[in-house]
């Protein structure tokens, strides 16, 4: 049986920080999962990194679809988790 993988809040912040700049994004935490990223200082550029990033560490493809409707930490760290929940699965 598979372990399942998932990337946590902690896992993202850290990927976040290498693509949109330690010094001027918000620290991701469990009150501010809600907000939009523009809201947090992070930019579709940023988003778009962190997608590759992911799709180069767990070795999956990732929606495009991704970029747009994961517009908060939440939804993101949902629609990853989707992915790789079904890709554990399989």
């Amino acid at each position: 049986m598979q372990a399942t993988v998932r990337l946590e809040l902690a896992d993202l912040t850290r990927i976040l920080r290498i693509w949109g700049g330690e010094e001027d994004c918000v620290e991701l935490t469990e009150e501010v999962q809600d907000l939009y990223w523009i809201e947090l200082g992070y930019d579709s550029l940023s988003i778009l990194q962190t997608i590759e990033s992911i799709e180069r560490k767990f070795a999956v493809p990732l929606a495009r679809e991704i970029l747009e409707l994961g517009d908060t930490p939440r939804l993101f760290l949902d629609m990853v988790n989707d992915v790789l929940g079904s890709r554990a699965a399989v």
